[in-house]
């Protein structure tokens, strides 16, 4: 361990639960980890099991249900213990037992719902809220006020759930949430809440609903037990739906620092033992899930002030994996503990890595949130882009081969990489030939632009990777259809990718994206970008942010972003108001019909306009690459067709279906 490092590895206590590390394995909504009762399934118990396996000196479970009568949800989605308690403890105790074997602790994460933040999919069209306010996401959906006589359902909930997690093993619970604009946060918040009984009003009774449960639960289960919150110090809500960016100047209709302040002040007396804290709610939900565009830590400066307010530990997660940022975070009184979520699912072995001097060989999260929130959004199952097995550890590992195979692959993109990561994992010798000079394929511009650069960490992990594993690299080396022919090997990957598209533009000669962002051509003072896909906007975006080009955006579609694979609606929404913010212009239901030294003619619903352009840049999606594949397909039975050459799609499921081939092969 590196001597920086040390810090992170001291023992620090929550109430009187001592941890032995200052790791926080986040909380993250368990969906697919439970059963029909709420109790966890074997899935859930060995995803859990598997992080403190790794290091990780306290677990947060994620959202779990007090009650699922008032807001009914769709089961199984989330763990609920007072659904059948008696089946609760049966499951979650040895769960609990497993962890603590490993020196970990673990809490149970208590939610009040979900209110009017309530995800379609699992609590359907209706909503309950403090008061008759709009949905998050349903336009004609306005939520139910919640009555006293439930507000104080919920407290007594809280405290038989946490009663029963307490049999279960749980050394403690936390409470979800006065954070994100989940229905405790809706009360503590007078943007949200317009009541004028004890539950509205000042900020005190604002505070009612969550200082009565953290006293429901100290009487259940002994003022010894710790109870933490998981908490926002500030909303950045610029009105219902409208978020803050970093470092924009806007008035807070949510909670401002300084009530943030005087709110934690207020919790810490009322019993809480620990602030797990961020900035955001749903309308700004971009801060609480943060995509790659934001900077790595970005929750620290509020915590600092956080930390100046109360005396209790401080839990700060965003993006904190690396070890120097987090190690002078604790160091600088920044934050006590440091929470790592999506980072643990792309590798539960962090905590230990660091700890051996090995954080080159953790496997990089690339706040895509492709197989976390988006997947936990759209089908209630939480996993990762860059690690199928998370969610399904046990049932889903790599098994060693029966018989050692010689396999080729070709093509060194992300794809490939991962193909011959785990065919040698299996036991297999691997050959990977690559025909331009470098691994990575389209990670290598998908990475270009700073905010991007984990793609590129990516790359070095696999490199890294297949170098321990023995692969035999051949780089600067195209692979001839007579040489498969002629090949030895029992097993061949063709992962050969895809190129970019390209139009036809009279006067104009187009630019590919992966061209700019290579650095192989360059952009001039002003530049059309034509193509609002997810390479189009970040690519506008890099122009206009890190070299000040002019950029102007033109999109066939009626809308940006509306074509490829579906974006987590905190990246989707993210890039779509930096795009704003920073001034690049976006022209929908357009097109371009022709270049002229005075710029781009485009045809646009409101009709012709001329923009200034210097350059056009072409970024309409990718055509997969198949030719080898097609040339040897019906003389070899033995080749697979594999990522961006099989179907063109993102990083999600190129390393997911290469997973799945080779853990087979």
């Amino acid at each position: 361990m590196e001597e920086k490092h040390k810090i992170l590895f001291e023992p620090v206590s929550i109430g009187k639960v001592k941890i032995k590390n200052r790791y926080v394995m986040a909380p993250m909504g368990p969906g697919g980890l439970c059963d029909e009762q709420g109790c966890y399934n074997q899935k859930g118990v060995e995803y859990y099991v598997r992080r403190a396996q790794g290091g990780t000196g306290l677990i947060m479970t994620g959202v779990t249900y007090v009650e699922n009568d008032i807001e009914k949800c769709v089961m199984p989605s989330m763990p609920c213990p007072t659904i059948n308690p008696l089946n609760f403890i049966k499951t979650a105790k040895p769960m609990t037992e497993r962890l603590h074997a490993y020196g970990a602790k673990i809490f149970s994460q208590l939610s009040g719902g979900f209110g009017r933040v309530s995800i379609p999919s699992i609590v359907g069209k209706v909503a309950v809220a403090p008061s008759p306010i709009p949905h998050r996401f349903l336009d004609d959906v306005i939520c139910r006020e919640l009555t006293v006589e439930e507000i104080h359902t919920y407290v007594k909930k809280f405290a038989e759930a946490a009663a029963i997690c307490k049999r279960a093993g749980f050394d403690g619970v936390e409470i979800h949430a006065v954070h994100e604009g989940y229905l405790i946060d809706q009360f503590a918040i007078s943007f949200y809440n317009h009541r004028t009984d004890e539950y509205g009003g000042s900020l005190v009774n604002r505070l009612r609903f969550a200082t009565e449960i953290v006293q429901a639960i100290k009487e259940a289960c002994g003022e010894d037990y710790p109870v933490s919150l998981r908490y926002s110090l500030k909303s950045f809500v610029k009105d219902w739906r409208k978020g803050g960016l970093p470092g924009e100047e806007f008035t807070e209709a949510g909670r401002d620092i300084e009530e943030g302040k005087e709110a934690a002040r207020i919790l810490a007396d009322a019993g809480y033992d620990a602030l797990n804290a961020d900035v955001g709610t749903y309308d700004s939900w971009y801060w609480n899930h943060p995509p790659m565009y934001h900077e790595k830590g970005m929750y620290l400066p509020y915590n600092e002030i956080l930390k100046q307010a109360v005396d209790i530990p401080v839990i700060t997660a965003g993006r904190m994996e690396n070890p120097d940022l987090a190690s002078d975070a604790v160091r600088n009184k920044q934050t006590d503990m440091v929470a790592l979520g999506r980072p643990l699912l792309a590798d539960p072995d962090i905590p230990n890595k660091i700890m051996r001097g090995e954080f080159r060989q953790v496997r990089p999260c690339l706040s895509c949130q492709e197989g976390c929130m988006g997947r936990l959004a759209a089908y209630a199952q939480i996993s990762c882009a860059v690690n199928p097995a998370c969610g399904r550890e046990n049932e889903y590992g790599i098994p060693p081969a029966l018989h050692k195979k010689q396999i080729w692959i070709v093509g060194g993109g992300v794809a490939g990489m991962e193909a011959a990561r785990v065919s040698a994992l299996r036991g297999h010798e691997v050959t990977l030939y690559e025909k331009s000079p470098n691994l990575g394929g389209n990670l290598i511009p998908g990475g270009a632009p700073s905010f991007k650069e984990d793609d590129h960490a990516l790359i070095r992990w696999y490199e890294l990777q297949l170098k321990m594993l023995g692969v035999h690299i051949q780089v600067n080396t195209a692979v001839s259809p007579e040489e498969l022919k002629q090949s030895p090997a029992d097993e061949i990957i063709l992962a050969t990718g895809s190129k970019p598209k390209m139009l036809s533009v009279p006067g104009a000669e187009l630019l590919a994206a992966e061209e700019v962002l290579t650095g192989k051509r360059e952009a001039g003072a002003s530049t059309v970008v034509i193509g609002g896909g997810l390479v189009g906007c970040e690519t506008a975006l890099w122009l206009k942010k890190e070299k000040g080009t002019e950029v102007t955006i033109v999109e066939l579609q009626p809308d940006i972003l509306s074509v490829g694979g579906p974006l987590c609606s905190a990246n989707s929404d993210m890039l779509r108001d930096l795009l704003v913010y920073h001034g690049v212009e976006v022209l929908t239901g357009s097109c371009v019909t022709g270049k002229s030294a005075e710029g781009c003619a485009v045809r646009t619903p409101q009709g012709d306009k001329v923009v200034a352009a210097d350059t056009v840049i072409c970024a309409v999606g990718y055509a997969s690459e198949k030719n080898l594949y097609e040339q040897v397909r019906e003389e070899m039975p033995y080749v697979h067709l594999l990522g961006d050459a099989e179907h063109v799609s993102n990083i999600m499921y190129a390393v997911w279906n290469a997973y799945e081939l080779a853990r087979n092969l």
